[in-house]
């Protein structure tokens, strides 16, 4: 049984103790143990954890609170998240953006935009997964190249781009999953995108999984 923690916070917009309550309704399914948290502090016990799950978008964190959670992750715990609560948090802590691999810039077109979603096929966090049609925030990042890429969108307004959406990644001993989706509770709760991120974050609590995903070189054709 997966012992998951759960930190919220940060700006309201994201609405994240509800989304923290979806996570922890789904993840308590699939017979994990949830202990939510409102207090930075939290990240502090974080080796108590087989998975750390950040739910903070944006908001400042002090050396002594992330400092703990990036010496689990590095020592063999995961780490794993979606949207800003883990892809724009901690703006001044280039250590924890360079852990999870990304960092938000900017959603051309807002809230609402429509978009596709294309999987990269033959992972078993993928598996009976089709491409999908979203309405809502599109994340362009600034990426780490190391990442293994899960599931990308094009930017059709910037030359067709191609931006990873979703991705897992080691730190060390650790393990990364992350997926940009989530900007509203309504997207998170969708079934296909629910089950996606669940699988993401059990697969992060795993010491025995291996990263997943296609290579940049096979995204981007070398590139």
């Amino acid at each position: 049984m997966a012992k998951v923690l759960i930190v919220s916070g940060g700006w309201d917009g994201h609405q994240p103790f509800e989304v923290a309550r979806i996570f922890t309704e789904k993840l308590e399914s699939l017979g994990c143990s949830v202990e939510n948290s409102d207090n930075l502090d939290a990240f502090k016990r974080s080796a108590d954890f087989d998975v750390v799950v950040p739910n903070w978008t944006m908001g400042s964190i002090a050396q002594d609170q992330v400092q703990p959670l990036l010496d689990a992750v590095e020592n063999g715990i995961g780490v794993a998240g979606i949207h800003g609560g883990m892809g724009d948090a901690f703006r001044e802590s280039a250590r924890y953006q360079f852990m999870t691999g990304g960092q938000f810039v900017e959603h051309p077109g807002g809230d609402g935009r429509k978009y596709d979603v294309n999987i990269v096929k033959g992972y078993s966090l993928t598996d009976g997964m089709e491409d999908f049609e979203v309405a809502t925030e599109k994340y362009y990042m600034h990426v780490d190249p190391w990442m293994k890429v899960l599931a990308t969108t094009a930017f059709e307004d910037y030359d067709g781009a191609v931006m990873p959406v979703a991705w897992t990644k080691k730190w060390f001993a650790g393990r990364v999953f992350y997926c940009s989706l989530g900007h509203a509770p309504d997207i998170v709760a969708i079934p296909h995108v629910l089950d996606f991120v669940a699988r993401g974050i059990l697969w992060a609590a795993d010491k025995n999984s291996e990263v997943q995903g296609a290579s940049f070189g096979e995204v981007y054709g070398g590139a």
